[in-house]
């Protein structure tokens, strides 16, 4: 669905993007990551057609926003940071206006109605959007970012401003997006893009740092199994047992998590999960907690910018 083949970009003797190339399919859910500076904005801007590359190519569902950049733009749909609003006009105005200004195909009043059912401000629609909520504003950015029904969303820090719980609203109003829409997200908050993406590309310094599956980075990605447990009954009896196990690589006490029971975390190379029980039988005591433990997507970004910024000597 979309294709970014070789992108190259430099400001002046400044190379911001460096022969990057990356593919979001159908359907995906793509985090696109990096610290400040890194050329994420640079990109996002260059696959939307509002700057271009000096060498390199994007296809959005086969057509080149280079070569034929109207026809490109009418399969994106894109919420900026800072929603493109007029603040002085009602919801519904504006989304009328949205709707002559990207010449719409659709029926007018139906696709607004759905667009703003989808996006759960239907009750705001008469409300001049200088007094919404922050919100309430980013959903109407997002309305207008669906105007067409365009396959593809772009979105820039969706989620900046937003309180916990809007920014869990947000959240979910994403995955539904995405199960219609092949979606590129764009975040500081990596929590959010852990639960929310399939996918993730992290750029530093202009060139790709890592990219694959989330559950792929984050978990077995270096070829060991991590699992987290609580077992209650003696800690070091317990702890013994577990690096008694063959295929252990290492464990790890957690302390106790409530009276007479502690936590552990196990690394291996296998799968030792049935060794463990049987281990633990033996001590006489219990399992009241086994489950998988990756390294969060927050441990994962800070070792490829610290690993990367070693290399280049600091950040740019």
């Amino acid at each position: 669905m979309i294709e970014v083949q070789h992108l190259t970009k430099r400001y002046g003797s400044s190379l911001a993007l460096d022969d990057i190339s990356f593919q979001v399919k159908k359907g995906d859910i793509l985090g696109f990551l990096g610290p400040n500076g890194a050329g994420k904005s640079t990109t996002m801007n260059i696959i939307t057609g509002y700057l271009s590359s000096d060498s390199g190519e994007v296809l959005i569902d086969g057509v080149s926003i280079l070569d034929d950049p109207k026809e490109a733009k009418k399969r994106i749909g894109y919420l900026p940071e800072i929603p493109p609003l007029y603040n002085d006009m009602t919801v519904q105005k504006y989304l009328e206006f949205m709707f002559r200004l990207k010449r719409v195909s659709l029926p007018k009043k139906e696709h607004i109605d759905r667009i703003c059912q989808s996006v759960s401000i239907e009750e705001v629609r008469n409300r001049i959007i200088k007094h919404l909520s922050k919100g309430y504003r980013q959903r109407v950015g997002l309305a207008q970012a669906l105007l067409g029904d365009p396959p593809v969303l772009i979105l820039d820090e969706p989620s900046v401003g937003l309180d916990p719980a809007q920014i869990i609203e947000m959240r979910k109003l994403i995955l539904d997006l995405g199960k219609k829409h092949t979606v590129i997200l764009s975040s500081h908050v990596l929590s959010e893009i852990q639960a929310t993406c399939d996918k993730i590309v992290i750029i530093d310094h202009g060139k790709i740092a890592a990219a694959g599956k989330v559950d792929e980075l984050t978990g077995v990605g270096k070829g060991t199994t991590v699992i987290r447990l609580v077992i209650e009954g003696r800690e070091q009896t317990a702890f013994s047992a577990l690096r008694g196990i063959d295929g252990v690589i290492g464990v790890t006490k957690l302390g106790e998590t409530e009276k007479g029971c502690y936590g552990f975390t196990v690394e291996s190379k296998k799968d030792i999960r049935r060794l463990i029980y049987r281990a633990v039988a033996k001590t006489d005591g219990s399992i009241l907690l086994m489950q998988p433990a990756g390294a969060s997507l927050e441990d994962l970004f800070l070792e490829i910018i610290t690993e990367k910024n070693h290399q280049t000597g600091g950040l740019s």
